[in-house]
């Protein structure tokens, strides 16, 4: 009878190996394993990851006696959240391709590697799940370690971190300009506002695209949209020191101050959307380049909107000016969105998509296309299980070696 093939799984989803030791993963074997064990351990007596690792090494132990058996620890990334797992699931692919592993057992430290579970689940069973808690005090300990390990994400650290530190700036800006209270109240109620429909992770999720390297031909494009910004603050502060000696209300000062931001500001814009669609176009990434080419409508949009709403306060217009660009806005935002759609469209069907895997957002694998329906806007994908599913073209939200759906 054959022996079963089990991996025994540890995963350091913040990456401590490479932070302090400078070992990257996969570390596969139990003699590696052990060497960055010590390694680690030596380097930070109280590391948990060091302790788990040396757990997987006693259970690869006890049951590679009757099967066949293979030890690894995989790291992630030390900003966590999306990077991480997806660097976590590149390894384990990885490793998978290799020792084409029967189920596993995955050795944990309890912080935030459970959260890793479902992307393991949808690659190899998983048998059993050990968790890994130093015995002094052990739940004030884990608890500990779990808080410790969310205050490292981003998104926690938003919370807990940014929102008192927005607190604190807008009451000493708005002091400044004494506004007491109330610019604090109205830039919270947006915060709270945009969090509460789920707006903020889009708008994060679509600035985390950007990368800015010296290496690359748009930092120099990033670059010169830094001081038109620069400009475009100063001359609507200026404009503010201007016109509140001689403007009571406060509708037409902050129409005097956007208007006068207005004649740069979306121009800067319109260069950090040109950085990233230059980075897209190097990377080959035509299908990406359609999203910016929205976004840059939608800048255009909104400038002309906001400023005839504030030449329409200052009574420079007539308000059936705002409502004629108004209308104009939406026609000109339903066309652009045909015309990407349709340019979307073109490129996915002259890409050849078959036999590509693919993936959610998070890294948790579907499956592999199987076939395209052009005149439907689909793609048809066979699970690991045999089960087909049909995704349309909107959910894909990246095309490379492999496809991302939403």
């Amino acid at each position: 009878m054959a022996k079963k093939r089990v991996l025994v799984l540890c995963i350091d989803r913040d990456n401590d190996l490479f932070e302090k030791v400078k070992i990257g993963g996969p570390i596969i074997g139990k003699e590696a394993n052990i060497e960055a064990a010590t390694k680690l351990i030596l380097k930070d007596p109280e590391e948990a990851d060091a302790n788990t690792m040396f757990e997987a090494v006693r259970i690869y132990d006890s049951i590679s006696k009757e099967d066949n058996a293979e030890i690894v620890t995989l790291t992630g990334d030390k900003s966590l959240g999306y990077f991480a797992d997806r660097e976590i699931t590149k390894q384990l692919d990885s490793v998978l391709r290799n020792f084409h592993a029967d189920s596993c057992i995955l050795v944990s430290d309890g912080a935030s590697d459970e959260q890793m579970i479902p992307v393991i689940q949808s690659r190899v069973k998983i048998d059993s799940v050990k968790l890994v808690v130093m015995k002094q005090a052990k739940e004030l300990e884990k608890t500990y370690f779990v808080l410790l390990e969310k205050l490292k994400e981003p998104h926690y650290a938003r919370i807990i971190w940014g929102i008192p530190a927005l607190l604190i700036l807008m009451l000493i800006i708005s002091e400044f300009l004494g506004y007491d209270w109330k610019l604090v109240g109205i830039v919270v109620g947006l915060y709270l506002l945009l969090k509460g429909f789920g707006i903020e992770e889009n708008i994060i999720r679509s600035f985390s695209d950007f990368r800015f390297s010296v290496e690359k031909l748009s930092f120099i494009i990033y670059l010169s949209a830094l001081p038109l910004f620069i400009i475009s603050i100063v001359l609507g502060y200026q404009e503010f020191l201007l016109k509140a000696p001689v403007t009571s209300e406060t509708l037409k000062l902050g129409a005097f101050v956007l208007l006068r931001m207005l004649l740069l500001l979306p121009w800067v814009f319109t260069l950090v959307l040109l950085g990233r669609i230059v980075d897209l176009l190097h990377e080959n990434k035509k299908y990406a380049v359609m999203k910016y080419g929205m976004y840059g409508a939608s800048v255009f949009i909104l400038w002309a909107v906001f400023a005839v709403a504030s030449q329409w306060i200052l009574a420079e217009v007539y308000f059936s000016d705002f409502v004629v660009t108004v209308v104009a806005s939406v026609i000109v935002a339903f066309l652009s969105l045909k015309i990407i759609e349709w340019m979307r469209m073109n490129v996915l069907t002259s890409m050849k998509l078959e036999n590509k895997e693919v993936l959610t957002e998070l890294g948790a694998y579907i499956g592999k296309i199987i076939g395209v329906d052009r005149k439907k806007g689909l793609i048809l994908v066979q699970t690991p299980f045999g089960h087909r599913l049909d995704f349309d073209f909107d959910r894909i939200s990246d095309v490379g070696e492999r496809v991302l759906i939403k």
